[in-house]
């Protein structure tokens, strides 16, 4: 037995609306099932799952319950089976010399002025990035010409009918290294057939004008190691005595309002949550075992292709943010130290799921309607995605 923290992700309250906790009467033998709720959902009295209270589904707020239940859910690995016709060890050899590679380019400019435009209202991008993915994509060229590569400043590149996509952050928490603060991060990963199969993440440490780095890799089935030596997930089996994380995108939609939410009451039963501005990091701090879990919304492919499997490989657990599958195509994600991930805001029907993902948050640009176009037969053939969700 073990307390339970199950959370709803609904509309956050209006002001003058008054809130509840949904509370069990006996100690259910089965989580909520959240297919059962609805809009239209009037009255839970008498369900086996010991609700005693009729509720309106869309007047809740994000609210902890605590319950004594087993804890029996199984999360499916995110990792690749195999790295193919590759070695692994050369597959990850190759994806570390590339995250160092643009790390160095990162490093060689840190204590330097910034040259900062803007891709929205307050999303930055500086040379450094730039830079740093033309080093990586460098290296990824040289030695394997025939793959994919997704970027994030340069897009989508290479052979669709490839097995392999490589996903590239080469600055994640740009904001953050703009202003010289840590942390801030080189991430590569790369897929094999639509799962993780090899990652390295080189994050900055320290400050101004003493910067060092520490560098995390993983290859599917054989761990997760910092500078070379094996690391794990902490063993902390509360989320009282737990230090969470978690992140906020730049738009201030329906998404950012819920995790506000989240954060206001996570802040209230654990030791604290942190809010770093690297999902790379954010997940490799995980791994390492100095934080208890991490979640954030509206994430892109090369936020969570490394450092989820970097996770896994360390002995922790990644899903989506309502507990399905993950697949780094999908736009939330929640890891943990694995023990505590049946107490994390698994969020019953995941808002940007319910919202149609705002149907590719509309596409604004062209550009990603072009990325989409090239990578559609690469993620129809392995099946990771509904092409609607990609952006």
């Amino acid at each position: 037995m073990g307390r339970c923290l199950l959370f709803s992700t609904l509309t956050p309250l209006k002001n003058g609306q008054k809130s509840f906790p949904i509370r069990p009467c006996d100690y259910p033998t089965n989580q909520l099932n959240r297919k059962n709720l609805n809009a239209n959902s009037e009255s839970f009295k008498g369900s086996p799952n010991g609700f005693y209270r009729k509720l309106s589904y869309r007047a809740l707020r994000t609210t902890a319950v605590v319950s004594e239940v087993p804890n029996r859910k199984q999360f499916q690995r995110v990792g690749a089976e195999s790295t193919g016709s590759i070695p692994s060890k050369e597959l990850l050899q190759v994806v570390e010399t590339a995250a160092k590679t643009g790390a160095q380019v990162v490093m060689d400019a840190v204590n330097k002025p910034r040259n900062i435009t803007y891709k929205g209202l307050t999303d930055l991008v500086t040379d450094t990035d730039k830079n740093s993915e033309a080093a990586i994509l460098d290296v990824v060229k040289k030695n394997f010409h025939d793959h994919l590569i997704l970027g994030e400043e340069g897009g989508i590149i290479g052979d669709s009918s490839s097995d392999y996509l490589w996903c590239i952050d080469p600055l994640d928490g740009t904001t953050n290294f703009a202003h010289g603060y840590p942390s801030f991060a080189v991430s590569v990963g790369v897929l094999f057939r639509g799962k993780p199969a090899a990652a390295s993440v080189v994050e900055f440490v320290g400050g101004h004008m003493c910067w060092n780095t520490r560098t995390f890799s993983a290859a599917a089935g054989e761990g997760a190691f910092a500078n070379g030596d094996r690391i794990h997930v902490s063993q902390t089996d509360t989320v009282e005595r737990s230090l969470l994380v978690t992140g906020f995108g730049y738009d201030h939609d329906d998404a950012w309002a819920t995790n506000i939410e989240l954060f206001k009451e996570f802040t209230d039963i654990s030791r604290g949550v942190r809010r770093l501005g690297a999902a790379a990091v954010d997940m490799c701090h995980v791994a390492l075992g100095i934080v208890e879990a991490y979640w954030e919304y509206r994430l892109k492919p090369w936020d969570m292709a490394a450092g989820a499997l970097i996770v896994e490989e360390a002995g922790g657990t990644v899903s989506c943010m309502d507990g399905k599958k993950f697949s780094v195509f999908d736009r939330s994600v929640l890891v943990s130290n694995g023990v505590l991930h049946s107490k994390e805001p698994s969020t019953g029907k995941n808002i940007l799921q319910e919202r149609g993902e705002e149907r590719g948050l509309r596409l604004k640009k062209l550009k990603l309607l072009q990325q989409r176009s090239l990578c559609l037969n690469w993620f129809t053939k392995w099946h990771v995605m509904g092409s609607s969700q990609l952006y």
